[in-house]
């Protein structure tokens, strides 16, 4: 573009959308055995009673449960569910950090002014809508993550995954969880995407900082 460099010209919806995405699935990559050990330690004990749980804990502490899945079930176990978990980043977090900047301009009716209600509105609405987009890929990543521990693998694929539950469960098994999983992303994202916008816009005010960097870039390293 005539008159512009490469760093004046804002980024697109798809760029930020693709951006926040592929920034998502790469942090996911790295941290999912982090995830099963977490989901391993929140199932723990479930189906024994709660003396039995308590006295014969298989896991005991984030290290303890992954070296303990990698002695006993192979260091596969700890990426479980990954393609779930890949599907899952790349439709949530797409949605909620790359569509943030979209949804806010179309509450302030593209007002540059940007007020806190207005970025409240576009954090709630963003987290909620990733909730109900990216929920099937949710539930089968979890399930993925958590059934080797029943002795024996339910699902063979993801695919298959998907179709089992539908088939046992009925299409709103894939959903199951959605309304306190919508709560609780729609606080989170606004916690985190309006306190960095605040603080961006703070920060520029006092020239501190320059250029424009979109919310989507505290998750893209080198945008700033």
């Amino acid at each position: 573009m005539v008159g512009f460099k490469a760093t004046d010209i804002p980024p697109t919806a798809t760029v930020k959308f693709l951006g926040a995405g592929t920034a998502a699935c790469i942090a996911d990559l790295i941290t999912f055995p982090l995830d099963t050990a977490k989901v391993r330690l929140q199932i723990q004990g479930e189906s024994q009673g709660p003396v039995r749980a308590t006295a014969g804990a298989q896991y005991r502490g984030v290290l303890g449960t992954i070296l303990t899945m990698v002695r006993t079930e192979g260091p596969r176990s700890l990426y479980s569910g990954l393609v779930a978990g890949l599907q899952r980043q790349m439709s949530f977090a797409s949605v909620r950090i790359g569509l943030y900047d979209s949804v806010k301009q179309f509450y302030t009716k593209g007002s540059e002014h940007a007020s806190i209600g207005s970025r409240l509105l576009a954090g709630s609405t963003t987290g909620a809508l990733a909730v109900a987009v990216a929920q099937p890929t949710d539930v089968v990543k979890v399930r993925f993550q958590a059934q080797a521990r029943a002795g024996g693998r339910r699902y063979q694929s993801t695919v298959d995954a998907y179709k089992t539950i539908a088939r046992e469960e009925g299409f709103g098994g894939l959903w199951k969880g959605t309304s306190p999983n919508v709560a609780r992303n729609a606080i989170v994202n606004c916690a985190e995407l309006v306190t960095y916008d605040l603080i961006k816009d703070a920060l520029l005010k006092a020239n501190l900082m320059t250029g424009s960097c979109p919310p989507f870039s505290a998750w893209v390293p080198g945008t700033w």
